[in-house]
């Protein structure tokens, strides 16, 4: 099917605020000049998102794969599930793209705290909730201790996974996903039967 003049007038937004975002930093980047950059009208512009902060919540969604809900996983191996939510990353295609606007993605929001807020769950709460879906079938079937406490358990699953991305980014890159390593680890510690199995592998990603 072929692209509609809104459609490419949307992508080409997108991509012309993601180049000027890593390029000259969010605070230094105008609307007239993502307008300028993308040959798109200001006015066309603002009829697609309300304001820059808008525009700038889709550009990390689309750079970060976040535009579609995330597959709910059931294949009757909840280790093997919980590995295959813990390994999901960002699309390879925009490692570039992120590598240059996270920087400046994460300056801006340490000063704008509502943006901040917004972004940490949208982009938190799809693996959060996927998670939690895991470990509730884990616990209707006799598999984890109904006295499991949640909150303890998201910070046990997703801290390593913080950890390596924010200070063993090299490792990371380099070395097998850490994903199906944490999930058998909780496994380990919180399975009610078969602690000694290994994790199976995850999905591939798309």
């Amino acid at each position: 099917m072929a692209r509609t003049r809104s459609t490419e007038a949307h992508e080409k937004v997108l991509r012309a605020a993601l180049g000027l975002f890593g390029e000259r930093g969010i605070d230094a980047t105008s609307m007239d000049a993502i307008a300028q950059a993308s040959g798109v009208s200001k006015a066309t512009i603002y009829k697609h998102w309300a304001d820059k902060e808008a525009l700038l919540m889709e550009v990390m969604i689309f750079i970060n794969g976040l535009d579609r809900e995330p597959e709910d996983v059931d294949s009757g191996d909840l280790c093997a599930d919980l590995a295959t939510v813990l390994s999901r990353r960002p699309p390879d295609r925009f490692d570039a793209d992120r590598d240059r606007v996270m920087p400046t993605m994460i300056a801006y929001s340490a000063v704008h705290k509502e943006f901040s807020k917004a972004w940490r769950h949208r982009a938190m709460e799809p693996p959060r909730q996927c998670l939690k879906r895991i470990l509730r079938r884990g616990i209707e079937r006799g598999l984890l201790p109904a006295t499991l406490d949640f909150d303890l358990t998201m910070a046990l699953l997703l801290g390593p996974l913080t950890y390596r991305r924010i200070f063993q980014r090299e490792a990371q890159l380099k070395s097998h996903d850490i994903g199906p390593k944490v999930a058998e680890a909780f496994w380990r510690a919180h399975a009610t039967v078969g602690k000694t199995r290994l994790a199976g592998k995850p999905r591939k990603r798309k």
